[in-house]
């Protein structure tokens, strides 16, 4: 367990801590688990239900990060919760660490191992039928990034969700407008996806996924929604937030820190609003 629980889950502490481990092991993916850094400080802070705080508990909501390669975002928040202890962190990515590059259903918390795109969406999907099926109030939250879409099961698991009339269920998109090799647009343009999901059969807003109140709010109002059909929130991000020189800089996906980068990283988040 943690050494001290917070529980703030403040996006500078937050980003500084995915600096410090993607540092420590030498490792990528800086700029995907930056740009969902607040998406998961709300969910975390104001939404997920965890009985007790045990991320077993047979009544917890279920977070799904499809995403898997964003994971480093998701320790930052499981350590704040105090499922793993700064030793996890501080041995990040090293030979007989627990926390490795991709989520891991392995480590507390983390419900799925993914990272091969496309199929944390469908599992999600699946804990949102179970859970519907026992009539149990348990809400299923998934985050996607929008290269991920360009994967076929997103969309048979939205059609899926549709039909059944899942309304625990509740998908964000990362929309970043990146992916491994160039922008969505340039890879595979999906055009308006606050369209595309509601065309799907989901009730969706698009908001500012680095507002907190925004991201807390919308969440709160699609809850309260008596519509009973899936979620859809598309969050706009920005690849890298918060340190200028990774910003919406697509070499962040796969660079990895060095002493010099490290310290202007850290110098900027900690000088940053």
């Amino acid at each position: 367990m943690n050494d001290k629980i917070s529980s703030n889950f403040n996006s500078k502490v937050l980003r500084k801590r995915v600096l410090d481990m993607a540092y420590a092991g030498n490792t990528v993916h800086i700029g995907c688990a930056f740009s969902i850094i607040e998406v998961l400080a709300v969910l975390y802070r104001n939404c997920l239900r965890y009985p007790d705080n045990d991320p077993a508990s047979l009544n917890r909501d279920y977070l799904v990060l499809s995403k898997g390669h964003g994971v480093m975002a998701q320790y930052a928040c499981i350590y704040e919760k105090g499922w793993i202890n700064s030793n996890d962190l501080k041995n990040y990515f090293a030979d007989g660490s627990r926390l490795k590059g991709l989520s891991d259903s392995s480590v507390p918390g983390l419900e799925v191992t993914s990272g091969s795109l496309g199929h944390g969406f469908s599992i999600g999907v699946g804990l949102a039928l179970a859970s519907s099926l026992k009539k149990s109030s348990q809400k299923v939250y998934v985050i996607v990034g929008d290269g991920e879409l360009n994967e076929g099961p997103i969309w048979e698991g939205a059609l899926f969700a549709a039909h059944h009339k899942l309304d625990n269920f509740m998908v964000v998109v990362d929309e970043n407008k990146f992916q491994a090799m160039g922008s969505t647009d340039e890879v595979l343009n999906l055009g308006n996806l606050e369209n595309k999901f509601s065309s799907f059969g989901f009730e969706t807003i698009t908001i500012d996924g680095h507002d907190e109140s925004a991201i807390h709010d919308t969440i709160e109002k699609l809850w309260m929604s008596t519509s009973p059909i899936p979620k859809a929130i598309i969050a706009k991000t920005t690849k890298g937030k918060g340190v200028s020189f990774m910003e919406n800089n697509n070499i962040w996906h796969y660079t990895r820190l060095d002493e010099n980068t490290y310290k202007k990283a850290i110098s900027e988040i900690e000088d940053g609003a």
